[in-house]
């Protein structure tokens, strides 16, 4: 069982290094499709085969980090790939990219600010103080995965099989997730920070109506032609 004293310091770089990650939202490199799910799956195969391929660091739990941001690159811009298929890209914010990316590795902390409701996720932007607050916990979770992982680069081999394994079947989870999340037909967003930073929606005229701040995710008309 690890010790979490010994890895506490780890912790908080795990942190930093994914708030650096979702801190700016890739634009996505795909238009809407008439088949956005079978062309997710399609183009999560690829990502999933891409991130297995990097080449593994060396040895110890700090050069295991490096891997793993240049994983989360990959799956950051599958994800944002992902929701131009939906028509859907140009609304994804920090709080989808984070859900997305850690949900299948942190539920129990995903849950706080995302809610399924029938066929809609409602989706709580967080704070500051809130989003630290997640990524620390996600931080610690990460850490105590990749511990295995980082014991195991002391036998090469097995270390780069390893990470390679880890990297493509979780970057499949990822666009599970980002899939199953854009595909609704209706995303919403309560308390939607994201407007102070210039991000622009468009709220229902229900919500609107009830005085709510609850606003849905317009999707993008696909391109003809």
């Amino acid at each position: 069982m690890m010790h979490s004293s010994l890895y506490a310091p780890v912790f908080g770089t795990v942190a930093d290094a994914i708030e650096s990650i979702i801190a700016g939202v890739p634009p996505s490199r795909e238009h809407a499709a008439k088949s956005p799910e079978i062309a997710a799956r399609a183009l999560a195969r690829k990502a999933a085969t891409r991130a297995a391929a990097l080449p593994p660091g060396f040895f110890g739990m700090l050069t295991v980090l490096p891997d793993l941001i240049a994983i989360w690159r990959i799956q950051a811009q599958m994800v944002s790939d992902i929701a131009g298929l939906y028509g859907k890209d140009m609304q994804l914010t920090r709080t989808h990219m984070l859900y997305c990316l850690f949900r299948h590795a942190a539920s129990h902390l995903t849950r706080d600010f995302v809610v399924r409701a029938g066929e809609r996720f409602v989706i709580r932007q967080l704070s500051g103080g809130a989003l630290r607050s997640v990524l620390t916990g996600i931080g610690i979770n990460v850490t105590q995965r990749i511990a295995g992982t980082a014991a195991s680069r002391w036998l090469p081999v097995i270390g780069a099989a390893a990470v390679a394994t880890y990297a493509y079947f979780d970057t499949l989870q990822v666009a599970k997730t980002a899939i199953s999340m854009l595909a609704t037909p209706a995303l919403e967003i309560d308390q939607p920070e994201a407007q102070a930073e210039g991000e622009h929606r468009l709220a229902s005229s229900e919500d609107q109506g009830a005085g709510s701040n609850r606003v849905a995710l317009p999707v993008r008309k696909q391109k003809r032609g």
